[in-house]
Parts: C-alpha cells; sequence; structure tokens
C-alpha cells in the first residue's frame, strides 16, 4: 500500500512539473535555476571543463532531461528495492542512492564526448602537422601553420600557442614537446614528437618515408579506434540487458519458494545482508561496465 503511493506521488511530482515547464511557471523556474546553481557550486573542475565542452557540442543534459532521469532511477530502484525486501524504507534509501548516480553519469556522458572531441583534434593535429613540415621542412612552422589553419579548437589550439613559445624561449622543441606529451597522453602524439625531435637533432635523409609511415600509423589509428566504438556499443547494449535482468532474479527466487516462505526468510537477519550484497555486487557490476564504456577513446 505505501508502495503504491509513494511511486504514485512521485510520478505526480514529476508529470505537475513537466506539464508546466512553459518558461513562466515559478515552481518549474524555481527547481531548474537550483539544480543549475547547485551543480555549479559543488561540481568539480573537471566535470565543468567537460560539460561546458559537451554544451558546445550540443550534447549537453536539459534540465527536463535530467528530471527525466531523477524520476526514472528514482522510481526503478524504488520498485527492484520493493521487490527484494518489501520495505518502504528500503525502497526510499534505494531510490534515493539511485537518484545521486544522475550526475556521475551525466559527468561520464560528457566525458565520453570529450574524450572523442579530443581525439578528432589530435587526429588533426598530428596529420597537418606533418603535411606542414612537408612543406616548412621546420618543426615550429610547420605547428604555425597549424594555427593559422583554423582546424583546430581549444584547448588543443591554446596548448599549440604554448608550443611554439616555448620554442622560441628555449631555442629547442624539446620542453615544448614534452609538454604537449604529458598532457595528451596518446601513443601517435609521442610517436609523431619523438621522430620530429630526431629529424630536427639528427637529421635525416628519408625524413620523407618516415613521415609517410607515421601518417599511415595515424590512419591505421583512426579505424581501430572507429572499430573499437562500434564494439563498444554493441557490448554496452547487450551488457546494460544483462545487468538490468540480474536484479530480477529475485523473481525466480520467490516464484521458486513462494511468496510466503520468501517473507519468512526475510525475517532472517543473514538473508537480509545477502540480498543487500546482491544489490551492491550487481550495482558495482553495472557502473564497471558503464565506466568501460565511456573510457578515453584513443588514449593509452
Amino acid at each position: 500500500m505505501y508502495f503504491e503511493v509513494f511511486i504514485v506521488a512521485a510520478i505526480l511530482i514529476f508529470v505537475y512539473i513537466y506539464r508546466k515547464n512553459n518558461g513562466k511557471n515559478t515552481s518549474y523556474k524555481f527547481v531548474t535555476k537550483t539544480i543549475g546553481n547547485t551543480y555549479e557550486k559543488y561540481s568539480p573542475y573537471s566535470f565543468k571543463i567537460v560539460r561546458e565542452k559537451a554544451k558546445e557540442l550540443g550534447q549537453e543534459y536539459t534540465t527536463r532531461q535530467y528530471l527525466i532521469q531523477v524520476v526514472i532511477f528514482g522510481v526503478v530502484a524504488a520498485f527492484v528495492s520493493y521487490l527484494y525486501f518489501y520495505s518502504v524504507i528500503w525502497s526510499i534509501v534505494y531510490a534515493t542512492a539511485a537518484i545521486m548516480f544522475v550526475p556521475y553519469l551525466a559527468y561520464m556522458k560528457y566525458k565520453k564526448a570529450y574524450s572523442e572531441f579530443l581525439f578528432e583534434q589530435i587526429q588533426v593535429y598530428t596529420t597537418n602537422v606533418i603535411m606542414e613540415y612537408n612543406t616548412t621542412q621546420s618543426f615550429v612552422k610547420a605547428l604555425e601553420g597549424v594555427r593559422e589553419s583554423g582546424v583546430l579548437e581549444d584547448p588543443i589550439l591554446s596548448d599549440i600557442k604554448e608550443m611554439i613559445q616555448m620554442a622560441y624561449d628555449n631555442g629547442t622543441i624539446d620542453e615544448a614537446v614534452r609538454f604537449m606529451n604529458e598532457k595528451y597522453d596518446y601513443y601517435v602524439v609521442k610517436n609523431m614528437h619523438q621522430l620530429f625531435i630526431q629529424i630536427t637533432k639528427e637529421g635525416s635523409k628519408d625524413s620523407g618515408d618516415a613521415l609517410e609511415g607515421m601518417l599511415q600509423d595515424i590512419d591505421m589509428l583512426v579505424e581501430s579506434v572507429y572499430r573499437d566504438r562500434i564494439d563498444r556499443t554493441n557490448f554496452y547494449k547487450q551488457f546494460l540487458t544483462f545487468g538490468v535482468a540480474l536484479y530480477f532474479l529475485v523473481l525466480l527466487v520467490q516464484l521458486l519458494l513462494g511468496n510466503d516462505s520468501y517473507l519468512l526468510l526475510l525475517k532472517e537477519w543473514y538473508v537480509l545482508v545477502l540480498l543487500h550484497a546482491v544489490i551492491l555486487i550487481n550495482t558495482y557490476f553495472l557502473l564497471s561496465g558503464i565506466k568501460y564504456y565511456h573510457e578515453d577513446v584513443g588514449g593509452e
């Protein structure tokens, strides 16, 4: 009885806020403003960076999407936990805990969008530097050519400007290359920089062939990364389906034991501990898979 009242109340609150979203409703504006201010105040710096870039890329969650996720996560968590414990208190506890993960999932989405953007920019950076070098025969001049080409965006564009300044200040490219390698931990970046250091310091009559081979390596890396994206997406869909289904194995247990026998088992403390462990372990299992799906693209 109490559980049904809780679910209905949550749905009614959501419907009320959603239906009143006309830009004039005071309660809706208060909720959206409060959520926005909370994120700006307490979100970490890294969250703000990737969120800003996701906004530029058109992938930022709207407040409406946040509210939808809050309701879905809350209702599903409350429903699942009620199936396990038949307790409104535990339903509220798990619903609250599930809602607290919404910002983390948003951050993972933003991080994935940001890492994909960075990888595409790294691809543009390495390819264009090599092409510019074939014309200028100077690494710094190649950087200046890429800087002026307009094909790059911040933060890589700003870092290239910093690299150029470092090279002129120090008279060598070593510190500039070290700066870029530390900031962007990509195999292709380190290899290209190492090649340019070797050419700059030792000279190379076959630099054209070496750079051509580097371009082929970049093409192969990009191809493998895009294949990995497809594989990750397919894995992710199957993983989520399997992970969510595991929560409902308790229904099979209740079907085998009978509802009355299951309710009697709930009076034993070790059964409660076991059921909590099942939920927590499966949740950790799901979050690990979500983290894997959103890991850095093309990085080491």
